[in-house]
């Protein structure tokens, strides 16, 4: 039982309590990049009066050949390069691709979260869901939530607990199970969500350091993350049934609890949604299937390098708007044209934190490509790595770990990626992994350790939700409970991921294994 684990900690958990202490003392992810641009400054007058330069081949676009290039390092304190950091601190901000990509996005998924559509469809699902499928599927729901942010941990977790009870079943395997879903298959989905803009734009100013004209697309990732969240599904399943719940024993109930199916106000809405979806799809049918179709590319017809795919961020915003607004109308939770900005204003006021983080990221990423380090490290590293023969599966596994092993310390996904993207990405090209192998790569990693990340934002509420059925219940406690889905999701992940990359298998659409660039 649960209180057993209270009393008497194992190593694993000591450790991770040394780990949340640790994490606890770093400062906050937006201070982090403000030491890391003033370190950066430090490190490029050091390297730049010792002279360091790398010279190497790369791909000219005009002669399609390769060329050889010689880059030194710049110093950040000279007159020049604080005249252009002096300069350029609004233009780094406003031009950062990740801004723009997610404020589009974050509005329709803002309109269907906040007008209940995401909620009650979650709901819906959950009431009609019979007994032998409950495991699967609200860990598969879990997954899907995540298009919604929040919306899975505040509405699906306790949701979880409670659809468990009411089958009989220990209500804390239902929270830990749908937890699972939720953070542990962050990076898995159906659905393009907010996150794949965030990732896309970051590796593309990563990978534009090597290659001007690249870009990883929202897209990039889709196939994998098709695959992975059928992967997480099955073996949160196998881990909740097999491990869990055995653990947990029976749970005896004060009461029966029974979930609530939507109501009649919220099926009305439902209707409403469905139907404009329908109409949704019927449209933009009719702009991508002809040949000669409004948003095919209009010189070659297809559909990989045209204005759809170009606008797909918009398109994607409008899935979630339109049936999000609808529902609203049927639900009467949407009055007036009103409430509809007001719920696209309050998804932006959400963002408050992110466009802080992403201002201070965005100098951090410019001045780090001005200084020419990121290109010395790039080659650097990939000299080593081609030296040592450390290339291939086993290059990616390390990364990958690397990752889970610093998303236990740093919790926020997107600070994570603008420190690593601009190292990893030019340094894994040169080797030819494509910036999309290497943010699915990373994408595997943080989100496997998210489950026994104290740090992570909601990790708290998770062990407020487990107190209501056991007190004794802590940050502990819940690190212990859900570290045998980590391992599990680290260790299936990592072999889905061995086998796109071994059949050499496009990881989404735009998205190869290979950079053959160089």
């Amino acid at each position: 039982m649960l209180r057993k684990q209270e009393t008497k900690k194992s190593l694993v958990l000591r450790t991770l309590d040394v780990v949340e202490k640790v994490g606890n003392g770093l400062p906050h992810p937006t201070t982090m990049f403000i030491l890391f641009t003033i370190i950066l400054m430090v490190i490029s007058y050091i390297t730049a009066k010792m002279g360091v330069k790398v010279s190497y081949e790369t791909y000219d676009i005009f002669t399609k050949s390769l060329v050889k290039k010689e880059t030194e390092a710049i110093n950040l304190l000279s007159s020049d390069s604080i005249r252009f950091m002096y300069t350029s601190v609004i233009k780094n901000f406003t031009n950062f691709i990740a801004l723009g990509t997610v404020f589009t996005i974050i509005m329709g998924v803002g309109v269907a979260d906040g007008s209940g559509f995401m909620s009650a469809v979650l709901k819906k699902i959950v009431a009609i869901t019979p007994k032998k499928a409950v495991t699967a599927t609200i860990i598969f729901l879990g997954i899907i939530s995540n298009v919604a942010s929040s919306t899975g941990y505040v509405v699906l977790v306790p949701l979880g607990a409670i659809l468990f009870m009411s089958f009989g079943r220990h209500p804390i395997a239902g929270l830990a199970a749908t937890f699972a879903g939720v953070s542990g298959g962050w990076s898995a989905n159906l659905l393009i969500g907010t996150n794949d803009p965030v990732f896309a734009g970051m590796s593309t100013e990563a990978a534009r350091m090597l290659d001007p004209n690249y870009t990883v697309l929202p897209t990039g990732n889709w196939f994998f993350m098709v695959a992975s969240t059928f992967l997480i599904t099955f073996i949160g399943t196998l881990v909740t049934e097999k491990i869990i719940e055995p653990r947990l024993g029976k749970y005896i109930p004060e009461e029966k609890i029974e979930v609530d199916d939507i109501s009649l106000d919220e099926k009305r809405g439902m209707k409403f949604a469905v139907i404009s979806l329908i109409i949704f799809f019927i449209i933009v049918g009719f702009l991508i299937f002809p040949k000669d179709a409004l948003l095919r590319n209009p010189v070659t017809g297809e559909l990989l390098r045209s204005p759809f795919m170009d606008g797909i961020v918009f398109l994607m915003s409008l899935f979630f708007m339109i049936p999000g607004i609808f529902y609203g109308i049927g639900a009467k939770t949407i009055k007036s044209d009103k409430d509809i900005i007001n719920l696209m204003v309050s998804s932006i006021n959400n963002l408050s934190g992110f466009m802080i983080l992403i201002f201070f990221a965005a100098q951090f990423v410019v001045f780090f490509n001005y200084s020419n380090l990121g290109i010395i490290l790039s080659v650097k590293g990939a000299n080593f790595l081609k030296e040592t023969g450390f290339v291939g599966i086993p290059l990616i596994f390390t990364f990958i770990v690397m990752t889970a092993i610093i998303n236990i310390f740093i919790a926020v996904d997107s600070a994570k990626w603008a420190i690593m993207a601009p190292i990893f990405v030019p340094m894994f090209m040169r080797i030819g992994f494509s910036p999309e192998l290497t943010q699915a790569a990373y994408r595997v990693g943080d989100s496997s350790t998210n489950v026994i990340a104290p740090l992570m934002p909601f990790f708290p509420l998770v062990v407020a939700f487990a107190q209501k059925y056991d007190k004794k219940s802590g940050m502990g406690t819940m690190v212990s409970l859900m570290l045998p889905y980590s391992i599990a999701f680290l260790i299936g992940w990592m072999i889905l991921l061995v086998i796109w990359f071994a059949f050499n298998i496009p990881l989404g659409i735009g998205g190869p294994i290979h950079y053959l660039g160089v």
